[in-house]
């Protein structure tokens, strides 16, 4: 038996085992925890006015049968995202929009975009 051979397929397994468990935020029905860090990306979006759209489609679906103490927290925590985003933390936040927040279908910039911008004239 070639055991490098062996100890690569296992160290591939392992790896593509991770890259799955990473992904894991995106399928299927999400933990109450996951549900909650997607609202307050959302917030935060909303706060430094990057695009949410996909994060909101993310929240919508995971809503559905979602306990209601669990989506008044949602809520709460998308509200004080967005206060925090208005104020001295707002490079922080960007930062964590682009990087924490991907999981959720956050833009990979947090820079503002409005569809006026991109006319000329």
């Amino acid at each position: 038996m070639n055991t490098p051979a062996v100890a690569l397929a296992a160290l591939t397994l392992t790896a593509a085992l991770a890259a799955a468990a990473q992904a894991a935020p995106q399928q299927g029905f999400a933990t109450d925890v996951d549900y909650l860090r997607a609202s307050r990306c959302r917030g935060i979006a909303e706060g430094v006015g990057a695009d949410g759209a996909a994060i909101s489609a993310y929240l919508k679906q995971q809503s559905l049968g979602r306990a209601s103490y669990i989506l008044d927290r949602g809520q709460d925590e998308r509200d004080r995202a967005k206060r925090q985003a208005k104020g001295y933390a707002k490079p922080q936040l960007e930062a964590e929009l682009a990087s924490a927040c991907a999981a959720y279908g956050a833009p990979a910039s947090a820079v503002a975009t409005h569809p006026a911008a991109d006319r000329k004239g």
